[in-house]
């Protein structure tokens, strides 16, 4: 077993294996993290586990090109392929069908798979979610066009809070050695490179698409939020007909890091209701 928290279980998604964290029992939950640089969905999540793994199933992988994933030579990293990887996921762990919670990138990634394989889905959580067309913020520019250093790190951590208490020196190191990782800042920078309003659009679902989403859905996000703009979940809420808002006032882009308790609270209502 490793010493690090982020490496969990390995399996075969495809032609690569994918880790990630299962624990838990009951309904399962599938967490889909972001896509900052050094993230993995031990960073992301690790701060629900032991408040939620008593009431669900949890599961949490690293998505291709994130975190400790199987990273194969010449990959494609695209929305079509990260689909498949969680498709492949279920599969291989035997589920028919989770609730997906999913944060920023992967939020529209969460979206992408209520579209593709509804039947798959339960209910669906979006957390200060991409998935619709929204100008390049400068906190998604900074943070997609991360050249590792801990200043840079730094900068990263202060513009995803709002309460910049929760950005400590060990955050900062602990996230840039992460981002350092062999064949981490590689596969990261290839992902979306300038001009980045174009991966912006990548992620940006069809409207058409997402307005026939039959999944009940809970929309969250930081009212100052600087990397997503508010008004995608604004919009995201008018597009879904089974939706509502949940906005969190003195809070960033992390609702899950900087409101754990009451973010997790909302989660256990929302999926046991």
């Amino acid at each position: 077993m490793s010493s690090r928290p982020e490496i969990a279980n390995s399996i075969q998604t495809g032609t690569f294996t994918t880790n990630y964290h299962d624990l838990g029992q009951g309904d399962p939950i599938v967490f889909l993290h972001g896509s900052g640089p050094g993230v993995s969905a031990w960073a992301n999540w690790n701060k629900l586990f032991p408040i939620m793994k008593d009431h669900f199933r949890l599961v949490a992988p690293d998505m291709a090109g994130f975190g400790f994933s199987e990273r194969v030579p010449d990959a494609v990293y695209n929305m079509n392929n990260w689909v498949q990887q969680v498709i492949d996921l279920f599969d291989a762990l035997k589920i028919d069908k989770a609730n997906l919670v999913g944060n920023s990138f992967g939020g529209a990634l969460a979206l992408s798979m209520a579209i593709k394989y509804p039947e798959r889905i339960n209910k669906l959580v979006l957390m200060g979610s991409m998935g619709v067309s929204f100008p390049l913020t400068y906190g998604l520019d900074q943070a997609w066009g991360y050249e590792p250093s801990e200043a840079n790190m730094e900068e990263l951590l202060e513009i995803f809070t709002y309460n910049h208490s929760f950005v400590t020196k060990d955050l900062v190191k602990t996230r840039y050695e992460s981002s350092i990782q062999p064949g981490f800042q590689e596969s990261f920078s290839s992902m979306f490179p300038a001009p980045r309003q174009k991966g912006v659009e990548n992620m940006a679902g069809n409207k058409a698409y997402i307005r026939n989403i039959p999944h009940e859905t809970l929309i969250i996000h930081g009212r100052e939020d600087r990397v997503i703009p508010l008004e995608n979940s604004f919009e995201l809420l008018q597009l879904i007909d089974n939706a509502q808002l949940h906005v969190f006032g003195h809070c960033g882009h992390w609702t899950q890091i900087e409101k754990t308790a009451e973010f997790a609270d909302l989660l256990l209502r929302f999926f046991k209701r």
